[in-house]
């Protein structure tokens, strides 16, 4: 599956569905998805969070998405997502400085089409606490984590041609 679903929209696989604490990864070796972590007590995903297939990062990941969703999909979901922006961040793991953005987007179906277009489309409340949960997420991984800036749609798309395997 690549990671274009038609035009501007892109294919996402949820791992993580909205409040949860627990952390899932896909494992290539089985094919499933395995529990990676499980956050602190009060640390809950405030969103369905997941990756774009046939994409890679500087952190040798799928692309990261955070989605904008009105209820919680499930752990596997596959989504067709309109990219809306980006939180950029840098994390360093090991002393070395890793860029590790997140995207944001919202679920589009055939008979869901959201108003928003743009990162500045969604409450700027939401997308601030988004950028609390990465941080104190983070921080819980023993992680340093910093957000850098946002950039809207046109970045998000750059960002994703630039990252196809």
């Amino acid at each position: 599956m690549g990671p274009w679903a038609a035009g501007q929209l892109v294919n996402v696989i949820v791992d993580t569905p909205a409040g949860s604490r627990n952390k899932y990864k896909f494992d290539r070796d089985s094919g499933l998805f395995k529990l990676s972590r499980i956050l602190p007590e009060g640390l809950h995903f405030p969103c369905d969070f997941g990756s774009i297939p046939g994409t890679r990062a500087e952190d040798g990941d799928a692309l990261d998405v955070a989605v904008f969703n009105t209820a919680p999909s499930f752990v596997g979901c596959l989504m067709t997502v309109r990219p809306l922006g980006v939180i950029k961040a840098a994390q360093w793991e090991k002393r070395r400085r890793i860029q590790n953005d997140r995207l944001i987007g919202v679920p589009v179906t055939a008979v869901n089409r959201p108003r928003a277009r743009q990162l500045r489309d969604i409450d700027r409340e939401w997308v601030d606490g988004l950028e609390q949960f990465f941080s104190a997420y983070n921080r819980a991984q023993g992680r340093r984590f910093e957000i850098t800036g946002r950039q809207g749609r046109i970045a998000a798309l750059r960002l994703i041609r630039g990252n196809l395997t």
